[in-house]
């Protein structure tokens, strides 16, 4: 009687189950950073389906690694979607991930895993929490989640807004078509057609029929319709942030990338990786190196990150001829003090040049962890570093 009752309603007076007409869209409520924490936060609502949806932003250390029989890859964005009980007035125990939020959270991963630029250092993570469903909240996950990701700072290609259509076919050949569905239309109805999409395209479709087919004429008119709602539902969306913050949330990690050459990787990560540890407990950040160079520098503070760059920059570097370096006294011996400067570079400063009249000892001038200011004099026969300290102006570190 339900199902008669509606389809009829709809046929006849063209009057949905909550009044609206065939092609109009529930009302819509949204709204960024409504939770203090999260580097990306917003709330969705569109009638009775809301989205609580949050964006966290994490290193390549983040990566998810995506072990499979044939395929080991690792995924760089991901999204989680739930469906608590409570969303549809339910009282039950809150168990296990199940297919629903699997197959909801995949359709929406799918709609805006390409707006994610192709070179973006950080690691991201959509959580979406329903906390109502009447009709298409995984198309409310994906606004939510567009949302989230412009207040975190991800530079999105475009914004993407999804939308769920329906469809009352009958024997007789009369059709209606039904934009932004309510749960019971899509209980009572022939047709649950999801569309996630920029202004420009569709992202993302999902379709379940419950009649055998449906025609080329429909499909052409329902995605036709689809994409006047996505218009609106981007427009409603961009009056809560029309695009995506400049700077990342102060929370969020700041990622720093430079290049070193592939021959001195080795030198930064040093024997059982001990060097680049010391780099990470000093300066408070995180660090991977990849094997073409590519080193990324994460850090809260950027102060911490430009310290750790320094010192990496300090390793790699090739010391200069007739360049002057501040260094640290690493070892005396009898016949002049090794010096270590630039990063983990060593070299030696005889003991003729220490000062300019003749010295007994090295012992008299220097001990172990002194600083000095160095002058580079080029590398011996064979290839150990020549150091002068006389020939540098101890207080001002320029030429004596």
């Amino acid at each position: 009687v339900e199902r008669d009752a509606m389809r009829r309603c709809i046929l006849d007076e063209g009057k949905r189950l909550d009044g609206r007409k065939t092609d109009e869209i529930r009302p819509i409520w949204c709204e960024v950073s409504p939770l203090p924490m999260p580097h990306g936060s917003s709330i969705f609502t569109r009638g009775e389906t809301q989205s609580l949806t949050t964006v966290t932003l994490g290193t390549k250390l983040d990566e998810k690694m995506v072990d499979d029989v044939l395929d080991k890859s690792y995924m760089r964005f991901l999204l989680h979607y739930n469906f608590p009980p409570f969303c549809t007035g339910e009282a039950k125990a809150q168990r296990g991930v199940g297919r629903r939020e699997i197959g909801h959270g995949h359709l929406a991963w799918r709609a805006l895993k390409d707006m994610i630029p192709e070179n973006y250092p950080y690691t991201v993570r959509v959580v979406s929490q329903i906390l109502e469903s009447n009709g298409s909240s995984s198309m409310a996950t994906v606004c939510g989640s567009v949302l989230s990701l412009m207040d975190a700072g991800v530079p999105l290609k475009k914004p993407v807004a999804g939308i769920a259509m329906g469809l009352i076919k009958e024997d007789d050949g009369r059709v209606a078509i039904l934009t932004d569905i309510l749960g019971d239309e899509d209980h009572l109805g022939d047709m649950d057609f999801k569309v996630a999409g920029t202004k420009d395209g569709v992202t993302a479709l999902q379709m379940d029929i419950k009649i055998t087919s449906i025609t080329k004429e429909i499909m052409k008119n329902a995605l036709a319709q689809a994409h006047e709602g996505r218009i609106h539902i981007l427009g409603e969306m961009a009056k809560a942030l029309p695009a995506p913050r400049e700077e990342i949330s102060p929370r969020a990690p700041r990622i720093i990338t430079i290049k070193i050459p592939v021959d001195k990787i080795r030198e930064v990560i040093g024997t059982g990786g001990k060097v680049i540890r010391e780099i990470i407990e000093k300066t408070n950040t995180k660090i991977d190196i990849d094997d073409d160079g590519t080193v990324n520098v994460a850090a809260v503070d950027k102060k911490d990150a430009d310290a750790a760059l320094e010192i990496i920059n300090g390793i790699v570097a090739v010391p200069e001829e007739g360049k002057n370096y501040h260094g640290t006294i690493t070892k005396i011996m009898d016949f002049g003090a090794f010096v270590r400067f630039l990063g983990s570079t060593e070299g030696l400063v005889h003991i003729s040049e220490i000062k300019n009249e003749r010295i007994a000892s090295v012992c008299d001038f220097y001990k172990e962890g002194d600083q000095i200011w160095v002058k580079c004099m080029g590398a011996d026969n064979r290839g150990k570093i020549r150091l002068s300290a006389k020939r540098v102006n101890q207080e001002t570190g320029e030429d004596a």
